[in-house]
């Protein structure tokens, strides 16, 4: 149960990082104004609350595994919102930081 907590937590934090970061990105680059910057300054400060939700009390740990998620994320992201298609390279690497992720937050520990 420990471990669908945590993954239903990641999964809600991917949404506020990655979808603030885009927010970001869309009212800079693409000139749709501050309003979408603030909202994704917003998201990303969410992103940072959700993920003191994380069982583990472990900042660095929490912080790493969120790097697999925002990276395999991101992918997804671009996939469903800028129509980017990924090469076998890009999935293969988004699989790694996923298995990486999966290491970090979820073998047993000995301490």
């Amino acid at each position: 149960m420990l471990v669908l907590r945590s993954a239903a937590l990641f999964l809600v934090a991917a949404l506020f990082e990655i979808g603030g970061a885009w927010l970001i990105w869309q009212g800079w680059r693409e000139q749709r104004g501050w309003l979408w910057i603030t909202g994704g300054v917003l998201a990303l400060g969410a992103y940072g609350f959700v993920a003191t939700f994380q069982p583990d009390a472990h900042f660095g740990r929490i912080l790493a595994a969120y790097g697999g998620i925002f990276v395999a994320g991101s992918i997804a992201w671009g996939m469903i919102a800028d129509g980017y298609r990924p090469d076998r390279w890009d999935i293969t690497g988004a699989l790694i930081c996923l298995a990486g992720m999966a290491v970090i937050m979820w073998t047993p520990r000995t301490t």
